[in-house]
């Protein structure tokens, strides 16, 4: 059995396809999660964790685990490896005190994405936020934070926009209500900023920027914000990200995947096309400047 994994993929993404190969070869060797969680000392709740990547791996674990499952030598030694890399910290780490464990792993996904669809009812893309319009909207998520923390949370937003410029970046298609482009965020000069901004990510090649303008009424996502996440490795599946208040749910299963694929779809076709929604956001920027 061989694990795909492209050059670069974050520790999040080789996690999840290592814990994937494991429970292949579990399940190959007649193995209950429990009789494997015994061999290394646990229990069959954590060989469930570490099969859905949700944990990092000890090698000492990862050793009497292949061995339990009678695994050759020399695939043994490329998993072993495998799993010192995922054990590696990602950039986003540093970020630690401000970013939780839930959104930590979307991170992690978001990074090793080959394509991100988006669809935002409230706010602009966090990948599309300037820096003042990202400051207002975590003043607004976040009353009580101090002014240090406010801009170790900005920073990690601004961060993770530098995946859209580097080599081998991801294809972002963004559907925005028109609702979140004409919420004032931040005041009118954050808002000409923002503007801006987007009129500008509109060029670049990797950025595919649509309107779901008021008139179109009603329209298939009723039940808000969400992100399909799609990645280069065949062996990972899309992933649905649904964010709430204080957690998130990342859908792997194929119907729900396939619903939210369908309802993108929809929405893309509803939408105003990428060159009208420019022209949509070039009228709100002269309005904009003409108070």
């Amino acid at each position: 059995m061989v694990i795909s994994a492209q050059p670069g993929s974050g520790p999040t993404v080789l996690r999840i396809l290592l814990g994937s190969q494991l429970r292949l070869l579990r399940e190959a060797a007649g193995i209950t999660r429990e009789e494997a969680g015994y061999a290394i000392r646990a229990s069959g709740s954590k060989i469930s964790r570490m099969e859905l990547g949700r944990v990092s791996f000890k090698e000492r674990d990862i050793a009497d685990l292949l061995a339990l499952y009678g695994v050759a030598e020399t695939e043994s030694s490329a998993l072993a490896e495998l799993a010192r890399e995922a054990n590696t910290p990602g950039w986003w780490h540093k970020y630690g005190g401000v970013l939780p464990d839930w959104f930590s792993v979307y991170v992690g996904l978001e990074e090793a994405c080959s394509l991100l669809r988006v669809y935002e009812v409230q706010f602009v893309p966090g990948l599309l936020q300037t820096a003042g319009y990202a400051r207002a909207v975590v003043q607004l998520g976040q009353p009580r934070a101090t002014p240090a923390e406010i801009e170790h949370r900005v920073g990690l937003r601004l961060a993770r926009q530098e995946l859209l410029t580097k080599p081998g970046r991801p294809r972002l298609w963004a559907v925005v209500d028109e609702a979140a482009l004409r919420r004032p965020i931040g005041g009118t000069e954050v808002m000409r900023e923002q503007l801006e901004r987007l009129i500008e990510a509109t060029q670049e090649p990797n950025i595919t920027l649509q309107v779901v303008p008021f008139r179109s009424g009603g329209h298939a996502a009723e039940a808000g914000a969400f992100t399909i996440m799609r990645f280069p490795e065949p062996d990972l599946p899309d992933v649905v990200y649904l964010e709430q208040l204080t957690s998130a749910l990342y859908l792997d299963k194929r119907d729900d995947v396939e619903r939210y694929t369908e309802v993108m779809e929809r929405l893309s076709v509803e939408s105003e096309s990428p060159e009208r929604s420019v022209g949509i956001l070039s009228g709100m920027l002269e309005g904009v400047e003409g108070i």
